[in-house]
């Protein structure tokens, strides 16, 4: 519990730097690119640690003893989807999901405590129900939540679940995926992506195993996804053929990715999650 309070403290202090300009119509913690009557008083929210303590409105707390900063119409929120791939290519290495589910947990609580708007969905073919939530008093729940999250049994492919559960209504799509599947099935998602007009990050966790495997001799290889297997005899070639390959694949996603103006954030389980939150992303000026 005290290394979730520790990084719980370090995201409060941050928030997701969408690019977009357009936003949603409800109030939020974010100033917008609009002056003018947009700068009217709307209401107050509570402060949070990191906010301009200029801002607390001092009368307020001569009356209540508590800590408030004036909102205003220009401060309007954000609505972005966190997409989990919990298909069974996801989970079945255990290092493996549980690395993407504190990325998709951390992303989501830096999502609620910034007063956006959170559409959460752990993509399988189980029909889980998406969490749809609203504001920092969700936040430490919704982490907790998405960190408990259970594999389910075996599933179909995650792209092809994850265009029955993409929301309309977003400005940003966070997609946490290992990216197995076929360069063209990404593709037809990023022009979709594209066409709904809806800023993308993709995260592309990989286990260690995956990316360089220390298997030799005669084994079974079985399609996590499918269910189906087949007897191969592994030799140091086959191996370099196999990494060389998915290192192909990898670059050739990333390249599909910022062609249709996405984010791509390379995540496998071996990095430390704090580098890729606060360095990487802070790098890439995703967030601030």
């Amino acid at each position: 519990m005290n290394s979730h309070q520790a990084i719980l403290g370090k995201l409060q202090k941050r928030k997701i730097a969408a690019k977009t300009r357009k936003r949603g119509y409800h109030s939020g913690s974010r100033k917008s690119h609009k002056f003018g009557s947009s700068m009217e008083f709307s209401d107050f929210r509570a402060y949070q640690p990191g906010d301009d303590i200029r801002q607390i409105d001092w009368n307020v707390y001569g009356r209540t003893q508590k800590h408030y900063i004036k909102r205003f119409l220009d401060e309007q929120e954000l609505s972005i989807a966190v997409y989990l791939d919990a298909t069974s290519s996801m989970t079945k290495i255990q290092q493996k999901w549980e690395y993407a589910k504190a990325l998709a947990s951390a992303l989501s609580f830096m999502v609620l405590s910034s007063e956006d708007r959170l559409f959460f969905s752990a993509v399988s073919s189980a029909g889980v129900q998406p969490i749809k939530r609203k504001g920092s008093v969700y936040s430490r729940r919704t982490f907790m939540e998405i960190q408990k999250i259970e594999p389910a049994a075996q599933s179909t492919n995650f792209l092809g679940c994850l265009k029955e559960t993409l929301s309309k209504h977003q400005q940003l799509a966070v997609i946490i995926a290992d990216g197995f599947e076929p360069l063209q099935d990404w593709e037809s998602l990023f022009r979709k992506l594209r066409g709904l007009k809806q800023e993308f990050w993709l995260f592309q966790v990989q286990a260690d195993e995956e990316l360089t495997p220390a298997y030799s001799g005669d084994i079974k290889l079985i399609d996590s996804e499918i269910g189906t297997a087949v007897n191969v005899s592994m030799s140091p070639s086959i191996l370099a053929e196999y990494e060389k390959r998915l290192k192909e694949h990898n670059e050739q996603l990333e390249i599909l990715c910022k062609r249709y103006g996405g984010q791509y954030i390379f995540a496998p389980e071996t990095r430390d999650l704090q580098s890729v939150l606060f360095r990487d992303l802070y790098a890439k000026g995703l967030v601030r």
